[in-house]
C-alpha cells in the first residue's frame, strides 16, 4: 500500500478569500515504511500572506517571489500523488486548499486521481474524544519529539505527522492469548502488536499495600465485603 502524508502551508484559513497555497510538504508510506521518496516545494502565490498564517508559518512575501507559481509545479504533484492513499491531519482544510487550486487551472479534484484521505484528526477524536489533537498534543501524547518545531512548516509538519499516524495505528492484540484481533477506528484497520512486544509488570509490594488499604475503605463504606472482593475469590478460568 502507498500512503502519501502531506500537509501544506497557505497564506489565510479561506480560499474563497482568494488565499492560496504556499508550501506543499509529502512524506511516502510504502507498507507502512517511511520510503524517502518525499515532495517539498515553497510556491509563489502572487500574493501576501495574511498577518495570523505569517506568523504561524514565516514565510514572508520576499521569500517566496522567486519561488514557482502552483502551475508550475502541479502535474509534477499530480504525478507524485496519482493513485495514493493521502493521509492529512484536518483533510478538509489541506483538501480544500488544493483543489481550489487544481480548479483555478481547470483540473478535475484531487478526489479522481488518489485511493482514498485519511483525516488522522478525525481519528485522533475518536480515539481521545474531549481531549486536544492538534499535532503537537498528539505528539506529547506519543512521546514524539517536536523540539525543533518552532514555526509550521509543512515538511517537517508531514514528517510528524507520518510518526503520529504510524504510532496512532499500530495496533493492539486481544487480551485472548490466541486469537488477534482486528481493530478499526476511523475506518482504520489497526496492525496487531506482538504477545511478545506486550511488557507486564506486576505491582510492587507498596502497590498491593495501596490496593489492600482501598479496598479495606471500600469494604467499611458498604458496611460488608465490596465486590472487587468476591471478584478476587472468584476461581481462575
Amino acid at each position: 500500500m502507498r500512503q502519501i502524508v502531506l500537509d501544506t502551508e497557505t497564506t489565510g484559513i479561506n480560499p474563497k478569500l482568494g488565499n492560496r497555497v504556499i508550501e506543499i510538504g509529502c512524506v511516502e508510506l510504502v507498507n507502512r515504511m517511511l520510503t524517502g521518496n518525499n515532495f517539498h516545494v515553497y510556491i509563489n502565490p502572487e500574493r501576501d500572506s495574511e498577518e495570523g498564517a505569517l506568523n504561524v508559518h514565516g514565510l514572508t512575501t520576499e521569500f517566496l517571489s522567486d519561488k514557482p507559481k502552483f502551475r508550475e509545479i502541479a502535474q509534477r504533484f499530480h504525478d507524485y500523488i496519482q493513485g495514493a492513499e493521502l493521509v492529512i491531519h484536518n483533510a478538509p482544510f489541506d483538501m480544500g486548499f488544493l483543489n481550489h487550486e487544481y480548479r483555478l487551472l481547470n483540473m478535475p479534484p484531487l478526489e479522481g486521481h488518489i485511493s482514498g484521505v485519511i483525516d488522522t484528526l478525525a481519528v485522533a477524536k475518536e480515539m481521545r474524544p474531549g481531549k486536544r489533537n492538534s499535532l503537537d498534543a498528539l505528539c506529547d501524547f506519543f512521546g514524539i519529539s517536536n523540539a525543533h518545531r518552532k514555526l509550521h512548516g509543512a515538511l517537517l509538519d508531514a514528517e510528524l505527522l507520518a510518526d503520529v499516524y504510524l504510532s496512532m495505528t499500530r495496533g493492539q492484540n486481544s487480551l485472548g492469548m490466541d486469537v488477534e484481533e482486528e481493530v478499526q477506528v476511523g475506518g482504520v484497520l489497526l496492525e496487531p502488536v506482538p504477545l511478545a512486544d506486550i511488557i507486564v509488570l506486576p505491582a510492587s509490594d507498596d502497590e498491593l499495600a495501596a490496593h489492600e488499604d482501598t479496598l479495606n475503605g471500600l469494604d467499611k463504606a458498604v458496611k460488608g465485603s465490596c465486590i472487587w472482593r468476591a471478584a478476587l475469590a472468584l476461581p481462575a478460568a
